[in-house]
C-alpha cells in the first residue's frame, strides 16, 4: 500500500527512533499537577458570543515552555507549533486543530506576570520533583549569570536620571513604552553587558534549579545570597569568591545556623592564597563547578539570543520560565536514564 510523504505515523516513528525530547518531557511530567494555579484562568465558552472557543490554559502554558525550550518569539512560537510535528504531539494538538496565535500566548504570559504565576509554578513543580524521589541533595551551588536584553542608548545625564527614578519628561509615551528602565548595566571579565541577573540556587546530585531570583544585572550577587538558600540533605553551600565575606562566614558557622559555608577564599597582591587555601578552592570546585553544567544547558537553550521584554516584571517571568523549562528537560532526563537502569 501506497503511504503518504506526510503520513504522520510513519514520520512519529522516525522521530522516536531518532529520540524526540518533547516525548520523552510529555511522558515523565505529570502536568496535572499545575492546574491548580492554571485553573482559575480557564475561560467559559460562550455560544452566543460566537467566534473561537477559548484555550486552554494548560496548552497555554505548554507553549510557553516550548518558547523557552527553543528560545522562540512568539510569532515564531505559533509558526512552529503549527509547522512541526513534535510541537504538535507535545501539546496534543492534531493537524486540524486550532493553535493559539501570538497575540493569545502575549497576553497569557502577562496574566503570568500580573499574577505572579510563575513564581508559583516553579514552586509547583519543586514539590513534585520531591515526590518523584529527586529532592535536593548532597549540597547546594549558589551563582548568577548575566540575561541580556536590547541596549537603550541614552545620555550619560538621562541615565543618571533613570538610576534616580526621575521621570524623563523628554519622552513620548510612545518612547517611554519601548524604554527599559528596570535594566542595569555590569561588568564582568572585562566586558560590559546590559541587563539582568538571574541567581539560582543548583543541587549538587541532581543539578536541578531549586530557588532562583531576578534582580538587574547591577545587583551584586553577594545581594541575594542568604534568600536563595533551600532545604538540602547537606547543609554545604558551595559559591565562588564573589561571595565571601567575613560577616556572612560568622552568620553561616554560628550554632543556630543549618548551613556549612564552602566559599572559595579570594587572594590578593598582598595576601596571597597559601598553598592550603588553594587546595581547598580546588576541592570546592569540584562541586561548585556543577552549577556551569545548569546554564551551559540554558545557553544552548537561548543562544547568544537577547531576552525581549521591557521591564523587570517581564523579565522575571521569562527567566522563571527558562528556569522551570531547564529543570523539566533535565527532570526527564534523570528520570529517563532512572527508568532504563530499572528496566
Amino acid at each position: 500500500m501506497f503511504k503518504s510523504l506526510f503520513d504522520t505515523q510513519t514520520r512519529f516513528a522516525k522521530l522516536d527512533k531518532n529520540g524526540d525530547p518533547l516525548k520523552r518531557i510529555n511522558e515523565l511530567v505529570d502536568w496535572s499537577i499545575f492546574w491548580p494555579e492554571l485553573s482559575p484562568f480557564a475561560e467559559v465558552a460562550n455560544p452566543s458570543k460566537g467566534g473561537r472557543p477559548p484555550v486552554c490554559p494548560l496548552l497555554k502554558f505548554k507553549m510557553l515552555v516550548l518558547q523557552s525550550l527553543y528560545n522562540l518569539s512568539d510569532d515564531g512560537l505559533e509558526q512552529l507549533v503549527l509547522d512541526r510535528l513534535s510541537f504538535m504531539r507535545f501539546l496534543g494538538l492534531g493537524i486540524g486543530d486550532d493553535v493559539p496565535d501570538a497575540k493569545t500566548i502575549w497576553l497569557f504570559r502577562e496574566t503570568l506576570k500580573e499574577h505572579g504565576l510563575t513564581e508559583k509554578l516553579f514552586a509547583r513543580f519543586g514539590e513534585f520533583l520531591n515526590r518523584a524521589g529527586f529532592a535536593a541533595k548532597q549540597g547546594q551551588i549558589v551563582d548568577a549569570s548575566i540575561v541580556k536584553v536590547p541596549t537603550r542608548r541614552d545620555s550619560r545625564e538621562t541615565n543618571d536620571r533613570i538610576k534616580k527614578e526621575e521621570p524623563v519628561k523628554e519622552w513620548t509615551p510612545n518612547q517611554r513604552a519601548q524604554k527599559d528602565v528596570d535594566a542595569r548595566w555590569t561588568q564582568k571579565n572585562g566586558n560590559t553587558f546590559f541587563g539582568y541577573k538571574d541567581h539560582v540556587a543548583a543541587d549538587v546530585k541532581h543539578k536541578l534549579i531549586r530557588a532562583y531570583d531576578v534582580t538587574p544585572a547591577s545587583v551584586h550577587d553577594s545581594n541575594v545570597f542568604e534568600s536563595l538558600l533551600t532545604e538540602n540533605s547537606d547543609p554545604s553551600v558551595y559559591a565562588d569568591s564573589a561571595y565571601m565575606s567575613a560577616a556572612r562566614i560568622t552568620r553561616m558557622t554560628s550554632a543556630d545556623s543549618p548551613w556549612l559555608p564552602c566559599i572559595h577564599e579570594k587572594g590578593h597582591a598582598k595576601h596571597p592564597l597559601s598553598e592550603s587555601q588553594r587546595a581547598a578552592n580546588r576541592e570546592r570546585s569540584r562541586h561548585r563547578v556543577r552549577v556551569e553544567h545548569v546554564f551551559g544547558a540554558q545557553w544552548q537553550m537561548s543562544g547568544k539570543q537577547l531576552l525581549r521584554g521591557i521591564g523587570i516584571a517581564r523579565a522575571r517571568v521569562k527567566i522563571g520560565l527558562r528556569n522551570l523549562a531547564y529543570n523539566l528537560a533535565r527532570y526527564a532526563s534523570l528520570a529517563f536514564g532512572k527508568r532504563s537502569i530499572v528496566s
